[in-house]
């Protein structure tokens, strides 16, 4: 029998459930005019709690590369997801699948897609401790059986990924446009962000700054102007995205392969090498009023470097703090914290947070 037929009795908190689409336009297919799709459009589902909402503004779940919304409800071995908690509190919650994947329809025009292999999924996020790609690594305690193919959680997990956009630029662009639909129809929101979801909650906030009350930035897509997977030299024009970003003073437009932003190279103490704005910097005019949370786990590839992304928000002028789970006493998370065994310990941290500015 297939680990992916084990059966996990799924947790969630009960809710009244709503869905819609937003942003979008109508496409040309074919030869004339006569025939057209629309692409675009981003899924969103609104889960409202039993006993009513009890805080002022909602949250918004945005999922990283490779992930739709669901992965926030329950986790693949049937345990109570973030979203299910943050209901239990009286939260409204919304929960998205971006733009050209998962329930958000996909039309070939939008460009080729790329899906990570199960061994990618192992060696970076479910069993990191065996590959050692990194030193924290052997810290990775928190994952749900061996993280491997075969475990019936891992199946269950990887059963539930899909195809990204490979075009990095072009999905931020769509996902702006409808992140800006969204927050014009639910108002004023918070954002709790996820891996490559980071780079849309800082548009989303560049967009729309009078609607983005907090972000809490849960090991968002970094270091600056780098990209740990594709490697790619012109990876993060703008820093934390690849697309613009409004700037004081203004960003001139370079060409693709040029960065419109000056930068300086810096030594890290752990050795590597990552690169800032040179000084005088550039403020980040629409998101430097809006409070930050960068959060870190103990045993994830991000634990090297995202500090350089705190450093590039702080130097842009963004109020930001550096929440790093091992100095709170919460050990052995790695990149997908939001599925590990201990995840409602961390989520209960970061609503301490949000309640800070609420």
């Amino acid at each position: 029998m297939s680990s992916t037929n084990v059966q996990f009795a799924a947790t969630e908190s009960p809710a009244h459930r709503s869905f819609f689409h937003v942003g979008g336009h109508y496409r040309q297919i074919g030869q004339d005019e006569s025939q057209h799709v629309m692409t675009g459009q981003m899924y969103v589902e609104q889960l409202l709690p039993i006993n009513g909402v009890k805080h002022p503004w909602p949250i918004v779940f945005i999922h990283g590369a490779g992930q739709t919304g669901s992965n926030f409800l329950n986790t693949p071995d049937g345990r109570k997801g973030w979203a299910s908690w943050l209901l239990e509190q009286g939260y409204m919650i919304y929960i998205i699948d971006q733009t050209c994947r998962g329930r958000s329809s996909h039309h070939f025009s939008n460009g080729p897609t790329v899906t990570y292999p199960a061994e990618l999924v192992e060696e970076r996020w479910t069993a990191c401790r065996d590959h050692r790609l990194w030193p924290e690594a052997t810290l990775h305690t928190q994952w749900p059986g061996s993280g491997r193919i075969g475990d019936p959680v891992f199946d269950a997990y990887y059963a539930s990924t899909v195809s990204s956009l490979a075009d990095h630029a072009a999905e931020q662009v769509l996902m702006r446009s409808a992140g800006a639909c969204l927050l014009d129809r639910i108002g004023p929101a918070i954002l709790i962000t996820h891996s490559q979801g980071g780079t849309h909650g800082w548009l989303w906030a560049d967009a729309r700054p009078e609607l983005v009350k907090a972000i809490v930035a849960v090991e968002p897509a970094g270091p600056p102007f780098q990209s740990t997977l594709t490697k790619a030299s012109n990876a993060k024009r703008f820093g934390i995205t690849d697309v613009p970003l409004v700037f004081d003073p203004p960003v001139v437009t370079m060409p693709d392969d040029e960065r419109p932003l000056q930068t300086k190279t810096h030594q890290a103490a752990n050795g590597s090498t990552y690169t800032l704005q040179q000084e005088p910097a550039r403020t980040l005019v629409s998101i430097h009023r809006i409070p930050v949370l960068v959060e870190t786990g103990e045993a994830s590839s991000h634990a090297a470097y995202d500090e350089f992304t705190v450093q590039f928000l702080r130097q842009a002028g963004v109020s930001v703090e550096h929440l790093k789970l091992a100095e709170k006493g919460i050990h052995g998370n790695g990149h997908l914290q939001f599925l590990e065994m201990n995840n409602l310990e961390i989520i209960e941290l970061l609503e301490n947070w949000v309640g800070t500015i609420a």
